[in-house]
C-alpha cells in the first residue's frame, strides 16, 4: 500500500513538473529581433542625372537573439535566401525598384519613364565570415523592360558586437532595352529636343563602390547609413543626355534610424 502511494505521488510529481519544464525551455528559446526604421536619402534624379533628389529610405531585417548584426550591402535588393542564411552559397528571389524619370528633370524633350519594378534573383558566395561575392539578375516592368545585372564583392568589418561596416566594388550591366530607355534618343525625340538621335548598345554601364554602416546604440535603437558612387562608362556615358544635361558621376547617400522589436520565434 505504501509502495503504491509512493509511486502515485512520484507519477503526479512528474506530470506536474512537465508543463513547468516545457515552459522554462520555451522561455529559453532565442527570440526574433525584428528591425525596422526609416530616414532620408539623396539619389540621382534619373540615371545619368547631375542633380540629387531627396527620397525616403527604409531599412529593416530579422535575426535570432544572440546572433550578430547581419552583414549586407546597402544596394542589396529586397529578398531572402532559399538555401538558408549564412551558408557557403545563398540563392533566392529579390526585387529592386527604379524611380520614374520626368523629362522636366532632364531639361529636354526625351520622354517620361514610369516607376519600374525589377524582380529577379541573387547568388551570394560567402567565402568567409568577412568576405562575400554577389551577383544579381533583374528584369524591369512598367518603367522599363530591360535586363540588369550587378556583380560585386563585399568586405564586412566588425569593430564591435554592435557595429558592422560593409565596403566593396561594383560592376553594373544592362541590355539594349534598358540602355535605350534611359540613355537613348529616338529620331522623333531628336526632332523635338534638338539632340542627335542615339541608339546605345547593352553592356557594362557603370563601375563603382558602396559603403554602409549599421550601429546599435542600445539593444533597442540604432542608426544605418550608406554612401555609393557609380561612374557611367561606355555607351551610357556617351549619351547626349548625360553629356549635355547630366553627369557621368553618380552619387547616392542616406541615413536612417531603426528600432529593434523582440518577439517569440514562430519557427
Amino acid at each position: 500500500m505504501i509502495r503504491s502511494i509512493t509511486l502515485g505521488l512520484a507519477t503526479a510529481a512528474i506530470f506536474a513538473a512537465t508543463p513547468a519544464a516545457a515552459q522554462e525551455q520555451q522561455e529559453e528559446e532565442p527570440r526574433l529581433i525584428i528591425s525596422f526604421g526609416g530616414g532620408v536619402q539623396f539619389t540621382p534624379a534619373f540615371p545619368g542625372s547631375d542633380e540629387l533628389k531627396l527620397q525616403p529610405l527604409f531599412t529593416g531585417g530579422a535575426r535570432r537573439e544572440g546572433e550578430p548584426i547581419p552583414g549586407r550591402a546597402p544596394d542589396d535588393g529586397f529578398g531572402f535566401s532559399l538555401t538558408g542564411r549564412g551558408g557557403p552559397v545563398e540563392i533566392g528571389p529579390m526585387i529592386a525598384f527604379q524611380s520614374k524619370r520626368d523629362e522636366d528633370d532632364v531639361g529636354a524633350l526625351v520622354g517620361d519613364v514610369d516607376f519600374a519594378f525589377e524582380p529577379g534573383a541573387f547568388v551570394n558566395v560567402n567565402v568567409s565570415d568577412s568576405f562575400r561575392l554577389r551577383a544579381e539578375a533583374r528584369r524591369g516592368f512598367d518603367g522599363h523592360e530591360g535586363w540588369l545585372g550587378d556583380f560585386g564583392a563585399d568586405f564586412f568589418l566588425r569593430p564591435g558586437d554592435n557595429t558592422v561596416v560593409s565596403i566593396g566594388p561594383r560592376v553594373r550591366l544592362a541590355d539594349d532595352e534598358y540602355m535605350q530607355t534611359y540613355f537613348g534618343i529616338t529620331p522623333a525625340q531628336a526632332a523635338t529636343s534638338g539632340l542627335a538621335a542615339y541608339t546605345p548598345d547593352g553592356g557594362v554601364r557603370a563601375v563603382g563602390a558602396v559603403i554602409g554602416i549599421t550601429h546599435e546604440f542600445t539593444r533597442n535603437f540604432g542608426i544605418y547609413g550608406y554612401a555609393q558612387y557609380d561612374r557611367l562608362i561606355g555607351d551610357a556615358a556617351d549619351s547626349p543626355i548625360v553629356q549635355q544635361f547630366g553627369s557621368e558621376d553618380q552619387f547616392s547617400a542616406g541615413l536612417a534610424l531603426f528600432f529593434n522589436f523582440r518577439m517569440r520565434n514562430p519557427f
